[in-house]
């Protein structure tokens, strides 16, 4: 049987010789990491506006949406006269004593045919309803401006500077 060998000793006067093992040469320093940018801030709003209520309905064959909760916020019961406009695709609602549309019985709100034409509303379509107890408002969003907003908003926070390939 062959005798285990013993690891080599280095011998305690041996030096590294300098050939081999340059000396570093000076180096500037790396130039500092630029600063993230920051998401812009959100602009103040104008005026304050209260809180928002908000909910979401599909209107019936008929143009009805339930809104009973949002009803209830501005405090607007059966039969509470409405005036309806269009403005920028969207069906702004106010209380008005000779407005044409009623609310309905069961909490149901009117979205006049020829309004939802316009904002481009088909049944079953869902919307967005933004009420504003504040104001006496309630702004009626179709899916397709939500869709494009959101759109837009995401491909801002994928396209920003955290995200660039």
């Amino acid at each position: 049987m062959a005798a285990a060998r013993q690891p080599r000793r280095r011998r305690l006067d041996e030096q590294l010789i300098g050939a081999v093992i340059p000396t570093p040469l000076p180096r500037p320093a790396p130039p500092p990491a630029p600063m993230p940018q920051l998401p812009a801030a959100l602009p103040a709003a104008r005026e304050p506006v209260g809180d928002l209520v908000f909910d979401v309905a599909r209107p019936d064959a008929d143009g009805r949406v339930a809104a009973r909760a949002l009803l209830r916020a501005l405090r607007w019961p059966a039969g509470h006269r409405l005036h309806i406009d269009v403005t920028d695709g969207l069906l702004l609602i106010t209380a008005a004593p000779d407005g044409a549309h009623p609310v309905g019985t069961r909490g149901a709100l009117p979205l006049p045919a020829a309004a939802r034409q316009m904002c481009g509303i088909t049944s079953h379509q869902v919307v967005l309803l933004a009420a504003s107890p504040a104001r006496d408002l309630l702004v009626v969003h179709p899916s397709n401006t939500i869709t494009r907003l959101l759109a837009d908003l995401h491909a801002a926070v994928l396209e920003g500077p955290s995200h660039a390939r």
